[in-house]
């Protein structure tokens, strides 16, 4: 985003998480007001003049904000009107950044849905696992990245993977991004699931294990990568058993490569070396 609309979504986010921890029932209004932006959001991308109109900075804010009224009024709960006004009154660089806004800001109203309801982090993982399934389920992922299909159908198609498995944050979330894909499906929820991290004021380190990491393990893992990069650390764990033993920890751009399969590599690399002299 451009240096406008960035401060446009930052004023519209505080707004929003002000009315969250203002509501009787944070929770249900956070859902509500996530749910209710993305259906928009969908409405937007398939009405051009309008998705112009909410955001052209040739006029003023409150014409942009009687638009947005006309539109939306008596169709959406009060407190989404309220963010929809707040998000029409600001000044977006393009019509393109404030969909994406609204993408974003729906997005933080569900974070803040989950963070009330104490599972901010639990959702995170969620996300994240979701990513690795879809990275090592091809066929799937190939019909959920197809653009030419309809987005009710890859949502469809995900919901009946993810039903009943995962929180309704993740379920919302998750159907948000196949719905309307940035990138890839894989790299959208590991984006999505770090923006999480994000929230919670941590760095992610994600971490591939030969066998599966238990508690007692993932929580000393934690402590040192904490001690080495001095912030704290959101592991994003995953199992690849053709690491053969060990692990491989990327935090950034940086990797660190302890696995076995790593440890063969750099041997074979060595030998082959010391054959040349």
């Amino acid at each position: 985003m451009k240096a406008a609309s960035r401060e446009a979504q930052a004023k519209v986010s505080e707004q929003l998480d002000q009315l969250i921890q203002n509501s009787d029932n944070a929770v249900a209004t956070a859902m509500n007001v996530g749910a209710e932006l993305f259906l928009i959001v969908d409405q937007l991308d398939g009405e051009r003049a309008l998705r112009i109109a909410v955001a052209d900075s040739s006029v003023t804010g409150e014409q942009r904000t009687g638009v947005m009224r006309d539109v939306f009024g008596g169709k959406v709960a009060e407190p989404t009107l309220q963010i929809l006004l707040a998000a029409a009154e600001q000044e977006w660089s393009t019509p393109r950044e404030f969909r994406t806004g609204l993408v974003n800001l729906g997005r933080r109203a569900i974070a803040r849905g989950a963070e009330k309801d104490g599972k901010l982090e639990q959702v995170e993982g969620e996300l994240y696992q979701l990513s690795t399934l879809l990275e090592r389920e091809k066929d799937l992922t190939q019909l959920l990245s197809d653009r030419t299909a309809v987005s009710e159908k890859k949502r469809g198609l995900l919901a009946n993977v993810i039903y009943g498995k995962v929180t309704m944050f993740t379920e919302a979330l998750a159907l948000q991004v196949i719905g309307r894909p940035r990138h890839n499906p894989v790299d959208d929820l590991v984006a999505l699931a770090t923006e999480f991290a994000d929230l919670r004021g941590k760095t992610v380190a994600r971490v591939a294990t030969a066998e599966g990491l238990n508690d007692s393990q993932r929580d000393v893992l934690t402590q040192k990568l904490e001690k080495i990069y001095g912030r704290e650390i959101a592991i994003h764990s995953e199992v690849d058993p053709s690491l053969l033993g060990g692990m491989v920890i990327r935090v950034g751009d940086e990797v660190i490569d302890g696995s076995t399969r790593g440890k063969l590599a750099r041997l074979r690399t060595d030998v082959a070396a010391n054959a040349t002299l």
